[in-house]
């Protein structure tokens, strides 16, 4: 029977765009972990490495947000008979936030909000925004999203209007830019990444970038940098961002900037700084839209889908536009929403539950930063691999020099050779990394990304397999 919907029919920008974070290899690793269940095999469990999914790899949930979060969900638990019941279990400070967020949502969180978003919720991420930067930030140009990802592609529509239309995005990237940008018909610009420093960004690459692309008849319209980085992890200096500025400005470009990491900072010396402070620190005029999501970060509640963008320096008309897409959707997910509020008006000093969410957010951010530095160094011992430490996010992104048997054995099975590698250590150890080529790498360099989430008791134990397997792989293809 021949199909209405079939491969050779469907749109084919689907059929092309790849992306590598829920790739091959992770189908592969659902495929083992079915198999766990009732076969043996030479590991006990799945890893996934391939995502940052914190609290898949069992990240604790901050308890504020999730007692806020039950009660919205169960408002009999603030009535009578029950509220005399759990008044020992929920702090005075979360009842009050509840009753404030179910007010402000009409009364359940099963109900559609706003297109934009809740208006109470728009307005706290305001007060949050220029609390962080010291410049006001107004709820009108801010849009909840469910995570940051739709807020991007929402974005990427309406700038990509033809074929011709170019994003430059960094190399190595995220995989839902190039994913977005095919899908919706534009082309991917790549300026590459300095691995040689930190994977630092280069002004005379952006520019070298995006002559290459004039030269092609491109209409480059937009530069995406994310900061910190992913997935490299490497963190911008104000300084830097400031020449981004200047170029965004002297190119008329408008300036995506993914800020999702914003708080999975490491180092002293490279604090996170948001482009907004650094666009009105300049009283620029660029058109900046910056992307903030509670996946990331202590919060880690990735299954929640919330998020936001903020436009700065957009056109009106343009906002209408994205508020017109944005009511396609009616709403994001109501309870995402209100993640979001949590994450950007946590417990203050004072509060009932600001000794305990302190507590939690510190432990957090002290173990992931101990586990950064931990993996960084064991990858570095690893034969023929160099890995640059994390600046900040969630990612480590090892370069590993393989045997010349090796790289012509992928060939032979059509894959790249760091996924063949990649492919290898899932088989061989339960663990799920992402090829580097998946990112986009310079050509003749191989890498693979890694998360460095897994719990911290565990983490010897996940190092000692990944370097037993190495040097197997090593000594089976020299």
């Amino acid at each position: 029977m021949k199909r209405v919907m079939s491969l050779e029919t469907i749109n084919q920008q689907v059929v092309k765009f790849e992306y590598a974070v829920r790739g091959r290899i992770a189908i592969r690793a659902e495929e083992l972990r079915n198999q766990l269940q009732n076969q043996k095999l030479p590991f006990g469990q799945i890893t996934n490495c391939n995502i940052g999914n914190p609290q898949q790899l069992q990240q604790k949930p901050i308890t504020f947000f999730r007692q806020v979060a039950s009660l919205v969900e169960y408002p009999d638990l603030m009535r009578e008979p029950l509220i005399s019941k759990i008044k020992d279990i929920y702090p005075p400070d979360t009842i009050q936030r509840a009753q404030e967020l179910l007010k402000a949502v009409g009364g359940s969180i099963g109900a559609y909000s706003h297109s934009q978003g809740v208006p109470l919720v728009r307005e706290r991420i305001a007060k949050f925004i220029s609390e962080r930067d010291g410049y006001p930030s107004s709820p009108d140009d801010i849009f909840l999203t469910a995570g940051a990802s739709p807020g991007v592609q929402a974005v990427l529509q309406c700038l990509i209007a033809n074929k011709n239309v170019g994003i430059m995005i960094p190399i190595p990237q995220y995989p839902l830019y190039t994913a977005s940008i095919a899908m919706f018909g534009g082309q991917s610009v790549f300026y590459y990444l300095d691995e040689s420093k930190e994977w630092g960004l280069d002004l005379e690459q952006l520019k070298q970038s995006l002559q290459e692309a004039k030269q092609k008849k491109l209409d480059v319209r937009a530069l995406c940098v994310i900061n910190p980085g992913n997935p490299t992890g490497q963190c911008l200096h104000e300084s830097a961002m400031r020449e981004i500025v200047k170029f965004c400005e002297q190119e008329k470009l408008v300036l995506l900037a993914d800020e999702v990491y914003q708080t999975n900072v490491y180092q002293q010396d490279l604090p996170f700084v948001s482009f907004k402070k650094v666009v009105r620190s300049m009283n620029s005029s660029v058109e900046l839209i910056s992307f903030h999501s509670v996946s990331k970060g202590m919060v880690g509640e990735c299954g929640r889908r919330g998020g936001y963008f903020e436009c700065v320096n957009i056109d009106p008309q343009v906002k209408e536009m994205l508020y017109k897409i944005a009511s396609v959707s009616l709403c994001p997910p109501v309870n995402g929403q209100l993640m979001v509020e949590n994450m950007v008006n946590p417990p203050k000093k004072g509060d009932p539950s600001y000794a305990l969410y302190q507590q939690e957010f510190s432990s957090i951010f002290e173990s992931i930063k101990r586990r950064a530095t931990k993996l960084a160094k064991a990858f570095n011992e690893l034969e023929g691999v160099s890995c640059n430490s994390a600046q900040g996010a969630m990612y480590l992104f090892p370069q590993i020099r393989l045997p010349e048997k090796a790289v012509q054995e992928a060939r032979k099975q059509q894959m790249e050779p760091d996924e063949f590698y990649s492919m290898a250590l899932l088989e061989a150890t339960g663990v799920c990394v992402v090829a580097g080529s998946g990112f986009g790498q310079k050509q003749g360099t191989h890498h693979f990304r890694s998360t460095f989430l897994p719990p911290e008791d565990q983490m010897d134990g996940f190092i000692s397999k990944i370097k037993v397997f190495h040097s197997e792989f090593l000594n089976k293809y020299r």
